[in-house]
């Protein structure tokens, strides 16, 4: 496009503390943006979007422009650093938008169901009881229900973690399509956290059995899968899962509701609703966290937060690095 007759705004931006394989110049939010702004993606920036996951989690401290903050981990914002944030949880803080995990890792919209959607043929093409992709073993809660379940039927385990197909599948998506259920069991339970796991399963047309946002029903409609979160335990989950594949009218109801509460994409991941957030950032006037005195920043006490939860992620992170090692080093065995 010709800047001479771009009459998009020109906006500095730039990224820090993301994963490795990031790239500034083609992500989620450069997607975001680029249609309403013209993006400057640059080392000073005037907004810096920033993580904490990568190599570099301390580098937005090395900025002084307008902070904002992003995470798919449970990880809080730490007001004396950002400026903005964007988290999956469900907070009321004036500069804090809900942003669930899932919604960057595909275009919602695919999940809003469209009318005349036949389930006796989408059932017709699944051969397979229950799919499980997982490879993490940490999850205790995860591998019991699978063990449970498993005393009904066998379950294809596709994954590395109890993997019985003879090896790990090429294409997710290809093998859920075949299952009338997978196991959606996040790594970890806690409000507002659904990553991609559960959307995979409904992109497949697969019956999802979910557990780890006792809050997904604000985002999902709870009649359209089995969720832990309805159920009196996990026992009375794997009955309801029993109860539903021995019968045909029961799976065939479930595929006709709606992924989404009045099939509809929720507030958090619409992206018109994302960017929107992005053009308040834009138009608001603040002086930046960074760049405010006082005592406590002089003598670097804002910091203290943020360090130590930088400790507390390194512990865990090297603690399940321990015991994925030793699921590891025990399934070569």
């Amino acid at each position: 496009m010709n800047r001479e007759h771009d009459d998009r705004p020109a906006v500095r931006i730039g990224f820090a503390g993301f994963w490795d394989g990031f790239d500034p110049e083609d992500n989620f939010f450069t997607w975001l943006l680029a249609p309403a702004y013209r993006l400057e993606i640059v080392e000073r920036p005037d907004y810096l979007i920033y993580s904490q996951v990568g190599g570099g989690r301390r580098d937005h401290l090395r900025h002084d422009c307008t902070r904002i903050f992003f995470t798919g981990e449970q990880m809080a914002p730490d007001w004396n650093t950002c400026d903005w944030a964007f988290t999956f949880e469900h907070s009321c803080h004036p500069r804090h938008f809900r942003l669930p995990l899932w919604a960057i890792y595909f275009d919602p919209a695919r999940l809003v169901k469209p009318e005349g959607i036949d389930p006796t043929a989408v059932l017709s093409r699944k051969p397979r009881f229950c799919g499980f992709v997982v490879s993490n073993p940490l999850c205790k809660t995860r591998n019991r229900f699978f063990h449970s379940l498993s005393k009904y039927k066998p379950i294809d385990a596709g994954g590395r973690l109890f993997n019985n197909i003879g090896g790990p599948v090429a294409d997710k998506h290809a093998f859920l399509s075949e299952c009338r259920f997978t196991i959606a069991f996040e790594n970890e339970s806690h409000p507002g956290y659904t990553t991609e796991k559960l959307p995979e399963a409904m992109l497949a047309g697969s019956i999802p059995i979910y557990w780890g946002d006792p809050l997904v029903g604000r985002d999902f409609d709870t009649t359209s899968f089995l969720s832990a979160h309805d159920s009196a335990s996990l026992d009375d989950l794997v009955d309801r899962v029993v109860a539903v594949e021995e019968s045909p009218d029961l799976q065939r109801q479930l595929l006709q509701r709606p992924w989404y509460r009045s099939n509809r994409v929720p507030h958090g991941a619409d992206p018109a609703a994302i960017l929107g957030q992005f053009m308040r950032i834009f138009s608001t006037p603040i002086e930046p966290v960074a760049r405010r005195g006082g005592l406590g920043r002089a003598l670097g006490l804002h910091r203290i937060p943020a360090e130590a939860n930088s400790i507390r992620r390194r512990l865990v992170r090297k603690y399940r690095k321990l015991c994925t090692a030793a699921f590891q080093s025990g399934d070569q065995a």
